[in-house]
């Protein structure tokens, strides 16, 4: 059986054990997390009626904190001087998928 959930505008493939990257949540190390799924997948039964998935939930346990690589912006103009430079790193939350009740 597996899953598939939203998080942070992004949609991941998840089942029980599964350790996955998802956008920074606010939650605590160690804290449970409840998951939205958008569509359910038990061998040949798929599940995407929305109301079937308001019963259905995926609980993970938030494992640890992390930053993505960083990212380096850079802004140039032609023959005005003007130059810009900015980086960006994505900070993520590993959680790890405990249980998919439907």
């Amino acid at each position: 059986m597996y899953a598939i959930v939203r998080s942070g505008g992004r949609q991941h493939k998840v089942a029980v054990g599964d350790v996955v990257e998802i956008d920074k949540v606010a939650d605590e190390v160690g804290s449970s997390l409840k998951l939205q799924p958008l569509l359910l997948v038990d061998g040949d039964t798929v599940t995407s009626d929305r109301g079937a998935l308001d019963k259905a939930s995926v609980t993970a346990e938030v494992l640890d904190e992390s930053k993505g690589p960083k990212i380096r912006i850079v802004r140039y103009k032609n023959k005005t001087g003007y130059r810009r430079r900015v980086g960006h790193r994505q900070r993520y939350t590993r959680v790890k998928v405990t249980g998919i009740e439907s």
